[in-house]
């Protein structure tokens, strides 16, 4: 098919041609970024964290009372949760999944290193942290009751503490040591002392918002027992409320001069966690839904518009024998022309503006398969946007069009 007479008819109609042209390339631009970050957010929402989420309780509390022996109380704690029915175990932490605190730390692979290789999630471990957390050791082994320290031996503000093991998450591990030689190794996270990778655990989600660490799932777990009044229980998950609010009265019997400041079921705290992701993907599925509506309702009434503006010329051509097909094909064609152009422009506005994202939000790069299937999407909501309109040109009988001029 000759475009030559449908570019000279685009060129006689710049504005409006334009127009449309600009709200393609503006769809375009916007819905690939928009469909990249809705991605991005299901993916994040879709990461299973590694640890029995609906078997899990968790409590933070803190005393009134001034010179607490927090490693005394911290005991007393654990064996008083113990102790309440349906609780299968229970661990002293300092962070969880989904949790507000975020503990991290660099890892270096040599003393004198001065960049860290990695930054990673610090888990602290009182023994129990792997039971209740339902993670499983992959490799190695775990930690032997004279590794331990106690969060007091920290106290002194030692510059340089000498942690003597650490397990690694599945994930770090390979990251680390893409040889598979981990258990064994020697990694450096506080001060010039190494710190032995005695086993490697299921992989498991650091606390707070991606990019915070390389990874997600870059954890380690050393063995130190914090006493912040933070603690985990496991039970049934049909348990959960039940042992949540029996743990909660128990504390206060043991120790009535504390305030419990964070307490819910695992799985209460990751749909809070994930509720701004959700809004953001709603959010943008809107917008999305939005540009392609006027979008496409912007072709629709610039094709009706120039069907009525041009029906003493669709009359003439089927007076001269083209038929319906003919004058279909036209509008197609012109709202082909128009779509590509836009879809060109748009697509360099979309590298751009993923860019800018990249700069300001941390967004990763634009993969390139999003280009191809936003410019096939947006053509094909041209071509379908255009057929009423071109349909309703094409059967304008040759008579009724000339008499309308």
């Amino acid at each position: 098919m000759d475009i030559r007479p449908t570019l000279s008819m685009l060129s006689r109609q710049k504005i409006a041609a334009l127009l449309v042209i600009f709200e393609i390339a503006i769809s375009c631009a916007i819905i690939c970024n928009a469909v990249f970050i809705i991605s991005n957010r299901v993916a994040q929402i879709q990461l299973k964290s590694g640890v029995a989420e609906d078997e899990l309780v968790y409590l933070a509390t803190s005393s009134l009372l001034p010179d607490v022996n927090y490693d005394a109380l911290r005991k007393q704690d654990l064996a008083t949760l113990a102790a309440v029915p349906g609780v299968k175990a229970v661990s002293s932490i300092n962070q969880i999944p989904y949790g507000s605190n975020v503990w991290g730390s660099g890892i270096r692979l040599q003393p004198n290193q001065t960049r860290p290789t990695v930054h990673a999630t610090n888990y602290m471990d009182d023994g129990q942290l792997l039971p209740t957390f339902g993670l499983q050791l992959r490799e190695g082994r775990g930690f032997k009751p004279d590794e331990y320290l106690e969060n007091s031996a920290f106290a002194g503000g030692d510059a340089d503490p000498v942690v003597p093991s650490v397990l690694l998450s599945h994930s770090l591990a390979k990251s680390l040591f893409p040889d598979g030689n981990a258990v064994g190794s020697n990694i450096y996270v506080w001060g010039s002392k190494p710190t032995q990778v005695v086993g490697v655990i299921d992989d498991l989600l650091a606390p707070g918002e991606a990019g915070e660490f390389s990874s997600r799932f870059d954890s380690m777990v050393f063995p130190v027992r914090v006493s912040n009044g933070a603690y985990a229980l496991r039970t049934s998950p049909e348990q959960r409320e039940a042992v949540l609010k029996a743990a909660i009265a128990a504390l206060n019997k043991a120790d009535p001069n504390r305030i419990i400041e964070e307490q819910g079921t695992v799985s209460r705290m990751r749909d809070a966690f994930q509720h701004r992701d959700r809004s953001v993907i709603w959010l943008l599925l809107a917008v999305c839904i939005a540009l392609l509506a006027v979008t496409a309702f912007g072709i629709v009434g610039l094709a009706s518009f120039w069907v009525q503006q041009r029906t003493r010329q669709i009359g003439i051509r089927r007076a001269l024998g083209a038929t319906r097909k003919h004058i279909l094909r036209n509008f197609q064609l012109e709202n082909l022309l128009l779509s590509s152009a836009g879809i060109i422009v748009g697509l360099i506005l979309a590298y751009a503006l993923n860019m800018f994202l990249m700069s300001r939000y941390e967004l990763p790069r634009l993969p390139l398969m999003y280009l191809p299937v936003a410019a096939v999407l947006l053509l094909l909501l041209g071509q379908i946007a255009v057929l009423g309109p071109a349909r309703r040109a094409a059967s304008v009988p040759p008579a009724v069009a000339t008499r309308a001029a």
